[in-house]
């Protein structure tokens, strides 16, 4: 019966997800470029995306979010890729060779810290399966990690070679799961219920017309804003509030947040740039994070990881041709954030109950604030 009704609980969980809105939604606009046809980072063309969630029992709440660059074999049909490490306190496997080559050669994967041998080890396995890799000796798995050991029990390691498996061959273009998924199971942001949030920006056709796309794990802290509005001082959750309160008031249940975490942030893009301005593009990523409110802790390990899917003919972009780039990068990245917050769902796990962002009040405090269209 206890099963049972766990079933249950996490079916309503999912048809809740559906309800909750994204946040152009509400009507907010982020920045000021358009989005893709999608707003997310399948509207480059090519890219895929697959997530396997694990809820089991009461302590288990983890998953793993697939980002395919294309559907064929990566390893035989690299994409220039590059990253950028905001602040270094995670393990992103794969990263030094990224680095070194400036070349991606399997599928990017996301999941939990404890889990990133399990999953590249599994990466591995599929890679070496492939057609055309049997005299392989070398792969480089590329597997970025948040810590979601509140809400999940991180030491039993969850995901393993059936749920890589999983989310590589279910990766599909199209609409991506957003909220308390994949990834984002088991993660908080802003001390509400994180997860995975994407967009995306179109660039008009005098400025190239190339659509850049944003993945986002978020599970970090600081004090919430939304398009400038103070969401989380007024909200009572944010950074630093016990220590600030007058008299050495104790803060009341929730009101104290952790800022420790990660971000993990992945931008794709159809722009023919290579490694080093990818590298460029990624570092703005962390721009986007900072309009949010991020407060860029000890413990928060926030890396971007870059690709291209050009692999044609195209002459590379020159440096004074990029800028709209990055400001496309800077706006998805902030927007992908706030739909990784309205979209996740409250989850109970591991003996905590973390709450979703309360969207009625969200809207009351656009309103307030003259936010709303």
């Amino acid at each position: 019966m206890r099963n049972v009704l766990l079933v249950l609980a996490i079916m309503t969980a999912a048809a809740h997800a559906e309800e909750r809105p994204r946040i152009r939604d509400l009507g907010v606009r982020v920045g000021i470029l358009p989005t893709g046809a999608l707003n997310a980072i399948t509207d480059v063309d090519g890219v895929r995306v697959g997530q396997v969630t694990l809820a089991r029992g009461e302590n288990v709440r983890t998953g793993v979010t697939a980002i395919l660059p294309h559907g064929g074999n990566l390893f035989r049909e690299k994409v220039a890729g590059a990253i950028f490490v905001g602040n270094g306190f995670g393990k992103l496997a794969g990263s030094t060779q990224v680095k070194e080559l400036g070349e991606i050669e399997t599928p990017i994967l996301l999941t939990s810290t404890l889990n990133v041998p399990r999953v590249a080890d599994a990466l591995i396995d599929f890679m070496l399966a492939l057609p055309g890799n049997e005299s392989v000796r070398s792969i480089n798995p590329l597997v970025g990690e948040t810590n979601d050991g509140t809400l999940n029990d991180i030491r039993s390691r969850s995901v393993g070679r059936e749920e890589v498996f999983e989310a590589i061959r279910g990766a599909r273009g199209g609409a991506v799961a957003e909220g308390a998924v994949g990834a984002g199971t088991g993660t908080i942001a802003f001390g509400f219920k994180g997860g995975i949030g994407t967009s995306s920006r179109k660039l008009p056709p005098s400025l190239g017309g190339w659509t850049v796309g944003v993945l986002v794990q978020t599970n970090f802290g600081g004090v919430l804003q939304i398009a400038g509005v103070p969401v989380g001082e007024e909200l009572g959750q944010y950074y630093l509030k016990s220590e600030l309160a007058k008299g050495g008031a104790i803060t009341p249940p929730g009101g104290r947040q952790n800022p420790n975490g990660s971000c993990m942030i992945v931008v794709a893009t159809d722009a023919p740039v290579d490694a080093r301005n990818l590298e460029r593009i990624a570092a703005r990523s962390i721009m986007g994070m900072a309009r949010t409110g991020a407060a860029g802790s000890n413990g928060s390990g926030d890396y971007a990881i870059a690709f291209s899917t050009s692999r044609g003919t195209a002459a590379q972009l020159p440096n004074d041709a990029v800028s709209p780039l990055f400001l496309a990068t800077i706006e998805a990245t902030e927007e992908a954030i706030y739909n990784s917050l309205t979209k996740a769902v409250t989850t109970t796990g591991n003996g905590t109950t973390i709450e979703a962002l309360p969207i009625e009040k969200l809207r009351g405090l656009l309103k307030k604030y003259g936010r709303m269209p």
